[in-house]
């Protein structure tokens, strides 16, 4: 067990950052620019841990501690979903709220440090944030008990070793909303848009603002981290285990995982940030496919 998680989280600290240099290359692709180089993020997150951070006169311990706490939150949230099948790893009954709930720390300290800095600006994002995670946690928590409905078991470990290549269509429905969820929780077009500088538009840079040097690398780490773990879901949703050995599904999945990431840069370079109001309408199609795909799972097992 220990060697999984270990392995889990060097995968997530060391591949994460990979996965935002795939989405600028592949928009850098669709806008016929040469575009900046996979690895940019290495290089500002070497080059930002190497700078003093600046902290504001107004801020208190928050804002100084919620940078650390936001990025164990979101590595510790790693080890409940293997990089690498067939090793032991942390499984208990319902073990997939602590997941997510490990997640919602690291917004509910991401929301409290921008509020901290009495900014107006970054208390506008963070309300947004509050609200529009709101809304994406029913997806959320629909499509994991859709898995769990699938696998006939109790932890997410069992839902990903129970998904069959059979079930296909449920598989779809299952990983489409929580595709639109990932977007939605990291601050993706159409929701937010990262390379966005007007503050009345932002969502989630603007409650970095204020942060600089170590702590603004362990931000944009940790977000990196919740991109890795998103595309590691739906990829375990879309590859069910059955069909390959852990060797070929381990393979599978480095292949697998940058190819969500270009999916993604390719959502972004088609469609346009939607407006405020259209999110939650967004999400609640999101929620509606989902509910579609748990239907579905009941119906089979029910054998309706």
């Amino acid at each position: 067990m220990i060697i999984n998680i270990c392995l889990s989280i060097a995968a997530a600290l060391v591949l994460s950052p990979l996965l935002g240099g795939i989405i600028n290359k592949t928009k850098a692709f669709y806008a016929g620019r040469k575009g900046s180089p996979v690895l940019q993020l290495y290089f500002d997150l070497f080059k930002l841990f190497r700078k003093e951070s600046v902290i504001s006169t107004s801020a208190t311990f928050i804002f100084q501690a919620a940078p650390a706490i936001i990025f164990t939150s979101t590595l510790a949230a790693t080890i409940f979903v293997p990089f690498i099948p067939g090793l032991p790893a942390p499984s208990f009954t319902c073990d997939f709220i602590l997941l997510f709930y490990l997640l919602g720390l690291s917004r509910f300290f991401l929301i409290i440090s921008a509020l901290d800095t009495g900014s107006s600006f970054e208390g506008m994002g963070a309300s947004r944030e509050a609200f529009f995670s709101a809304l994406a946690e029913p997806v959320t928590f629909v499509t994991i008990l859709t898995m769990l409905r699938l696998g006939g078991g109790t932890s997410i470990q069992a839902a990903f070793r129970g998904l069959s290549s059979e079930s296909w269509i449920i598989i779809i429905l299952t990983a489409v909303p929580f595709f639109i969820v990932m977007l939605a929780e990291n601050a993706r077009i159409p929701f937010d848009d990262p390379n966005t500088h007007l503050e009345l538009t932002m969502i989630h840079e603007v409650m970095l603002l204020d942060n600089s040097g170590a702590n603004l690398a362990l931000m944009e780490w940790a977000a990196s981290i919740k991109l890795w773990l998103f595309s590691l879901i739906i990829v375990k949703i879309l590859l069910p285990a059955e069909i390959l050995t852990p060797a070929a599904y381990t393979g599978l999945t480095i292949l697998a995982v940058p190819a969500v990431a270009v999916i993604t840069g390719t959502v972004e370079s088609v469609m346009a940030r939607a407006s405020l109001l259209k999110v939650p309408q967004l999400l609640f199609s999101a929620g509606i496919i989902a509910f579609l795909g748990f239907f579905l799972s009941l119906n089979q097992f029910l054998g309706w």
